[in-house]
């Protein structure tokens, strides 16, 4: 883990960066930073002063993981303040007072009552909720609201009534490719509870590994996960940090394809003789369930059996996408059952299997979920459809009687800017191509939606980095009323609620420092760090599926590299942009024309003291093209700049530059994009 002071001790060398948060005010800055923004919320006067003597006290129902949610709570307290809190302290003996009507069910379901009211005044604060549900979502805003005035630390006097919009609001953690340790998933699940996300989808079957204990089949793990997989009692003890946390966890078993791993240890299941290996590369691959034989279902009664009893929530996952359908062209006895029962084409046969695995979710009690593919027209209502096709084919479903949840625009693995992603809305699509608009309870029928991060390029070192904060805005987009949808103000909130993740140990949202140093050599020796890491910050990784398209990667493959180590979206170059775009417009100040000029001048400078220093480490040496066009680039930024500041004529050579840019923007052999090309181009383009 790296702690705050590590992760940025090195950002004064781009000291001008702090007059970017000029520009990122508005109408946020009358606000508290909180994130989602809460349904109702009404500002008073004062503030509640905090000391040693706060303390937080539950009155009336209470339960053990309600305490233990108080003492969390304190903790954090003391975290963020450096204050001892011990109650019998000297001080104001300002107080938090929780009151819970009742308990919640015994197992966390779907739709529970999660509102909470918390009035704070200059000498008390009350939380009331009528579920612990509810208690745990304000405790996280009252952290929120915790500020550092010139009295000291203190919580604004505020009158909030909150609850969420949708009751389905998720992360997915691909855990098949590659292995995320406990320590990294217990970290995302406290980053979940921050931002009141409420369903951990935990991915546990892929083609490149199998990672739950299975004591009735034991060689899924046994062979089919190198090792690293969860036992069953690492997995109970998950659920367990999950619902103190107000989170629901389930499970996905992807089938039929998807499933290499499955036939290592139990080769009968698949569609095409083995031996089978556990698949080192990525990509859709031709192994599938054979969905003909009895035994096949025999198998998934029994494994299903196991697994419902093991993740206690009502729902079940069971994957169902890219399921190609090539071994069962290729196998003969499955082409004449497909005859023998009419079954007309490889989507036919998919619905037939997930019919009867549906019928043995529902005979273990649970009610199924499955991605796009699994609706078909002869699918069960009580599947829950989720859509990674798009908001479109969520619409339909939801037209058809189908709940389902959103996931497509929140693929967070594809390296999108948090503004795409806050856009992005489960309802956005419900008049698409011509279609009539969703009735209330056809709109009732979409749950909410879910946060995807798949792990190709992913490993535990990176994992928070690239999770948040990006997953905080898509938690506000499916908590926060729809007409909260101001991007500025996204952006402005989202720097707070980054930092509230690091107290969490989850480091995110800059530039991996510790990476550089090591890139470099090592934490003894931070020769040129300072300047690779001007670099890192205006770069940014492919994005949507553009690397596996740079080189081949697998599952050896280190990923080490300085497109590993920065976020997924440069805020250094999203400010430069947006910056370029008022001296485009002309609503520019002279302050814009200076930051823009000292922004420039470090790019252009930065590749003549960086270059030398490339060569000391094979990491660092495919780098040289990429400073050599930061730096080309912000020359051509400066060229235009002098002009527009010396009201000269546009240049005649304009296209050409344009085109140059272009040529510069990336992914170039270093995996990286250029993000300093869209601001220069505006320059460039600025008459």
């Amino acid at each position: 883990m790296v702690s705050s002071s590590v992760y940025r001790r090195l950002l004064p060398i781009c000291v001008v960066a702090l007059a970017w948060a000029t520009h990122t005010s508005g109408q946020a800055q009358s606000l508290p930073a909180l994130m989602p923004l809460p349904a109702h919320l009404d500002p008073r006067s004062g503030q509640m002063l905090l000391d040693g003597s706060f303390d937080a006290t539950i009155d009336g129902f209470s339960e053990p993981r309600l305490e233990r949610a108080r003492t969390r709570f304190m903790a954090r307290m003391v975290q963020q303040t450096g204050i001892p809190m011990v109650g019998s302290a000297p001080g104001t003996h300002a107080r938090l007072v929780i009151r819970v009507a009742g308990p919640s069910q015994p197992v966390q379901a779907l739709g529970e009552d999660e509102a909470y009211r918390l009035d704070v005044t200059p000498q008390r604060a009350t939380l009331s909720a009528g579920t612990p549900l509810g208690a745990l979502h304000g405790l996280q805003t009252f952290l929120q609201l915790v500020t550092a005035t010139p009295q000291g630390f203190a919580v604004p006097a505020v009158s909030i009534a909150d609850q969420p919009r949708f009751p389905w609001r998720g992360l997915m953690l691909d855990t098949g490719r590659h292995f995320m340790p406990l320590e990294q998933v217990r970290q995302t699940i406290d980053g979940m509870e921050a931002v009141k996300l409420n369903v951990f989808h935990w991915h546990l079957s892929e083609d490149q590994g199998f990672r739950v204990e299975s004591k009735q089949f034991p060689l899924l793990q046994g062979k089919g996960s190198d090792g690293l997989f969860y036992t069953q009692d690492q997995v109970r003890e998950t659920v367990a940090y999950a619902r103190d946390r107000g989170i629901r966890v389930i499970p996905e078993f992807d089938m039929p394809g998807h499933t290499t791993a499955w036939f290592v240890g139990y080769p009968e299941l698949a569609s095409a003789p083995g031996p089978y290996q556990i698949e080192r590369r990525w990509g859709v691959f031709d192994p599938a369930m054979d969905p003909s034989r009895e035994e096949t279902y025999q198998f998934l009664d029994t494994f299903l059996g196991e697994m419902t009893a093991l993740f206690p929530d009502a729902y079940f996952h069971v994957g169902g996408d890219e399921c190609n359908g090539k071994q069962w062209d290729a196998n003969p006895r499955i082409q004449a059952f497909m005859r023998a029962h009419g079954i007309k084409d490889n989507a036919a046969l998919q619905a037939r299997f997930t019919a009867r695995v549906q019928q043995l979710v529902t005979r273990h009690g649970k009610q199924m979920v499955g991605w796009d593919e699994v609706l078909q027209p002869d699918t069960p209502h009580d599947v829950v459809i989720q859509s990674w096709r798009g908001p479109e084919s969520l619409a339909e479903a939801a037209r058809r009687g189908y709940r389902g949840i959103l996931s497509s625009g929140y693929y967070i693995d594809l390296n999108q800017s948090a503004g795409e992603h806050y856009l992005a809305d489960p309802l956005n699509a419900t008049e698409a191509k011509g279609a009539p608009p969703l009735t209330p309870a056809q709109e009732a029928n979409i749950l909410g939606g879910e946060t995807t991060m798949w792990t190709e390029f992913i490993t535990p070192e990176i994992l928070a980095n690239r999770v948040w904060p990006r997953s905080a805005a898509i938690a506000e987009r499916l908590w926060s009323p729809r007409d909260v949808r101001d991007v500025p103000s996204m952006y402005a909130r989202l720097p707070r609620i980054s930092h509230e993740l690091e107290y969490l140990g989850l480091p995110n949202g800059g530039v991996r420092i510790d990476m550089l140093e090591r890139m470099r050599g090592g934490s003894t020796d931070s020769t040129g760090v300072p300047h690779l890491l001007v670099l890192a910050q205006v770069v940014q990784p492919p994005r949507d599926y553009q690397r596996g398209e740079l080189k081949t990667y697998d599952q050896f493959t280190p990923l080490n590299r300085l497109v590993d180590a920065i976020p997924a979206e440069s805020d250094v170059a999203r400010e430069f942009t947006a910056l370029a775009g008022r001296i485009h417009d002309g609503s520019a100040s002279a302050a814009d024309h200076a930051e823009a000029r000292r922004w420039l001048v470090l790019w252009q400078g930065n590749d003549a003291a960086l270059a030398p220093l490339l060569s000391a480490s094979a990491a660092t040496a495919e780098l040289g093209p990429t400073s050599r066009n930061l730096a080309r680039t912000a020359a051509i930024g400066l060229t235009a700049l002098d002009r527009i500041e010396q009201h000269g004529p546009a240049d005649a050579r304009q296209q050409e530059v344009l085109a140059e840019l272009k040529s510069m923007a990336g992914p170039d052999q270093s995996a990286l994009r250029n993000m300093a090309v869209p601001g220069v181009s505006l320059l460039v383009e600025t008459r």
